[in-house]
């Protein structure tokens, strides 16, 4: 896979100090390398300083980004002097991917008219004429920042995380593997609305997965291999073989369904058909897709993939989805989020346990093989969902984080005791907003990028629960 590359754009203004250019020029492309990143930049001769200040130097560069289109994730575009906001808008208005606006500071001592750079003020222009051609573009703090200094290599790596949310979610293929799981209204979602997003449903009937297991040798090698590899993963010691085959039998025709429909992510009706039927429950499998970076919903919640995969994207992490399932003693800010096990392995705090799943065993002993039970490892988190309605995508972000705390060991399935602020205020917004009891969270607080890929570029409904 190729590094992610960044295009670099440069702003002129014939009667500001246009010398500046050539420095950052150096500036830029040291930034983004030291930050691990590649650049494209267009020749410094093919305008003065390489830079764009005339219309038709804008369309040049335009041109020019045009013959590279594809290898590049976003544009920097660079003020070192207050620019010209005309050849600004000429070189980008059909870039098609997020823009960073990044412009250099004063320096006391160097305010004379050969050193100052206004860009302070050229920013404001750049951005209105931007907002006036409805050309999505993105700030962040400080509003003047060098390209050499840690703040800016914060901005870098946040940008980074934008680009890869807002590309990543432009256009992609998620399976929805079954009917809704009959008792739960709550994970119902419009397609035609996700499509309108660019979110493409594939949909399949669960009993053509069943009817691929049932007729898949035992001594299949992908069968063979599959169980190898499970084995591995996780704790499968209590695990009957023929169970544990029929698992690895699941997991070869998920695959199989990702490859030939390059699906992106998938959500999965996983009770009760599979543990009647097939005498497993799927969790563990879910589990392993999510580490091996494929985004896998449980209960065909389709909706919680959606956010799942945002959250992937922007940390590079697995994510999860979980239930708002228990209080944690009187403790208001805390709460236990839980599942049966389709947590990465890598978000646990240990090793799991594949078990039976307690409640289908309760009533069907012997039909629940597939719970992978553990604890959620502490860490910064960040969660979100989503809804449709009424063709609109509403989605809430917010932060919060995995404490570690202990829960008893007769609680099954896996889960994480996490403190978010003013919880309980949020819960009653959550409830008034008809979102579900799922929530799907990932590694790293990455409110603030979510928001503004999901607002600036992808164009959902972004509600807040914060105070």
């Amino acid at each position: 896979m190729r590094k992610m590359t960044f295009a670099l754009c440069f702003g002129n203004r014939g009667f500001m100090p246009g010398e500046l250019i050539l420095g950052a020029r150096k500036d830029m492309v040291k930034a983004v390398t030291d930050a691990g990143y590649d650049y494209l930049i267009m020749e410094e001769d093919a305008t003065r300083y390489g830079a764009v200040e005339t219309r038709d130097e804008g369309r040049l560069y335009a041109k020019w980004l045009k013959s590279h289109e594809g290898e590049y994730d976003g544009v920097i575009f660079c003020m070192p002097i207050f620019v010209d906001e005309n050849g600004a808008i000429q070189a980008l208005e059909n870039a098609g991917v997020p823009i960073l606006m990044q412009a250099y500071p004063d320096e006391i001592g160097k305010m004379d008219f050969q050193h100052r750079r206004d860009a302070f003020c050229g920013k404001f222009s750049v951005t209105d004429v931007f907002s006036q051609y409805k050309v999505p573009f993105t700030v962040l703090k400080p509003h003047v920042v060098h390209p050499l200094s840690p703040a800016f290599a914060q901005n870098l790596k946040d940008f980074a995380a934008i680009c890869r949310v807002v590309n990543g979610m432009k256009h992609f293929n998620v399976g929805c593997i079954g009917a809704r799981t009959t008792a739960f209204k709550t994970v119902r979602f419009d397609e035609i609305t996700l499509q309108k997003y660019g979110i493409n449903v594939e949909s399949f009937d669960l009993s053509e997965l069943i009817y691929k297991v049932q007729n898949m040798g035992d001594a299949d090698q992908n069968v063979i291999d599959k169980k190898e590899r499970l084995e591995k993963y996780t704790d499968f010691s209590r695990v009957p073989e023929k169970n544990k085959t029929t698992l690895a039998k699941i997991s070869v025709v998920l695959d199989q369904y990702i490859e030939t429909y390059h699906l992106d992510a998938l959500a999965l009706r996983c009770w009760n058909e599979m543990e009647t039927i097939l005498r497993v429950c799927p969790c563990v499998l879910l589990s392993e897709l999510n580490d091996r970076g494929i985004v896998a919903s449980c209960e065909i919640d389709l909706c919680s993939a959606i956010t799942m995969r945002a959250m992937n994207l922007a940390s590079e992490e697995p994510t999860a989805v979980l239930d708002w399932n228990n209080n944690y003693g009187d403790q208001e800010n805390k709460v236990i989020l839980f599942h049966c096990g389709p947590v990465a392995q890598s978000l646990m705090t240990g090793k799991g346990t594949v078990t039976e799943h307690k409640m289908f065993a309760k009533d069907d002993p012997g039909s629940g093989w597939g719970a992978n039970e553990g604890r959620i490892r502490a860490f910064p988190m960040t969660f979100s969902n989503c809804k449709t309605e009424d063709g609109k995508l509403t989605v809430y972000v917010s932060e919060g984080t995995f404490t570690g705390e202990p829960i008893e060991e007769t609680y099954f399935g896996c889960a994480g005791v996490a403190e978010i602020p003013d919880l309980e205020n949020k819960l009653i917004r959550l409830a008034r907003g008809g979102f579900k009891h799922h929530t799907s969270v990932g590694v790293g607080h990455m409110k603030d990028v979510l928001t503004e890929a999901f607002e600036t570029y992808l164009h959902y409904d972004v509600v807040s629960i914060e105070s």
